[in-house]
């Protein structure tokens, strides 16, 4: 399972060089449903494609990025005055005795305070400068390539995918559909094979192995090649209520056996990184699933080095 991935950071070099139109007006509605509240995880560098707008509509994006960093700023700083005031109670406590309760109040209020003020440094930083800020995980929006009406498509897309005309329960009732099974492709996933492919971006990804009874987060990575054009299933799912939840686009990165070397770690699948000669096939498979698993096959493979994840 691909639990997180480092996604692609120079989107605006990325679209240029592959003729490529990010879907702007998705990007705008997305962000100014964060900035009013909704509940959207989106990583830094999909907030920097428009750090420097270039029109009005870029304007539009990163006004609501502001906007919710101006919202969210405030709500931490009235976490950290609360946080401070806990603290002080716990050292006031602690100068009359000691007492574990006091000493785990202490504690725990450091802990949050540090987490806050890490928080506000990042919600300062318009543009990527560490490696968390392209990291992406289930739930997370995520820059996804599809092909709309011949034409290749940038748009934002949601790391799990929930297929049309499943209940909206069905995010929690199946909680690994970030990963779409290669095996699985004809059974649980055939109504999007053929029919709705995308491709994610990526440098790397990770996953959670178990080594001398303790469980490690790895990070792999394919040597010499800069980013990985991962295979994807994607739809795009819209409540059968006229008062229900928001339309949702939601996508799955497909998996397959992995190479030997990823195999060696203890975990048992790996990404399909395509070739880019096949991308507008994939992107547009008109059914043809023999088609389809002939470029699955004819895949990019690169030997994946890794290392324990910082």
């Amino acid at each position: 399972m691909c639990y997180s991935a480092r996604i692609q950071q120079e989107w605006k070099t990325f679209c240029s060089r592959l003729g490529v139109r990010i879907s702007l007006a998705e990007y705008v509605e997305l962000f100014w449903e964060r900035a009013q509240g909704r509940k959207v995880p989106i990583p830094k560098v999909m907030e920097a494609m428009f750090a420097a707008p270039a029109d009005d509509e870029e304007r539009r994006a990163w006004e609501a990025v502001l906007s919710y960093r101006g919202t969210r700023t405030r709500e931490i700083e009235q976490e950290l005055f609360d946080l401070r005031r806990r603290l002080a109670e716990a050292e006031r406590k602690l100068a009359v005795k000691v007492t574990k309760s006091a000493q785990d109040g202490r504690r725990i209020a450091l802990s949050k305070i540090e987490q806050r003020l890490r928080w506000l440094g990042d919600l300062g930083r318009d543009w990527p400068t560490q490696e968390q800020d392209a990291r992406i995980y289930p739930g997370w929006y995520v820059p996804v390539l599809v092909m709309e009406g011949g034409e290749r498509v940038l748009k934002p897309m949601r790391y799990q995918c929930r297929p049309a005309g499943k209940p909206a329960f069905h995010d929690t009732k199946y909680p690994g559909t970030y990963n779409a099974r290669r095996d699985a492709l004809d059974g649980y996933w055939k109504g999007l094979f053929g029919v709705s492919h995308g491709v994610m971006v990526a440098d790397a990804f990770f996953e959670v192995v178990e080594r001398d009874g303790r469980k490690e987060v790895l990070e792999f990575k394919p040597r010499g090649m800069g980013e990985m054009l991962v295979a994807c299933l994607w739809s795009r799912w819209e409540s059968p209520g006229e008062a229900g939840e928001p339309a949702l686009q939601s996508f799955a990165a497909i998996t397959d056996e992995p190479p030997p070397e990823v195999a060696a770690t203890g975990h048992d699948r790996c990404v399909i990184p395509l070739k880019e000669e096949h991308l507008d096939a994939w992107l547009d498979p008109k059914g043809d699933l023999a088609a389809m698993q002939r470029i699955l096959d004819d895949r990019e493979r690169p030997y994946y080095e890794h290392r324990l994840a910082a």
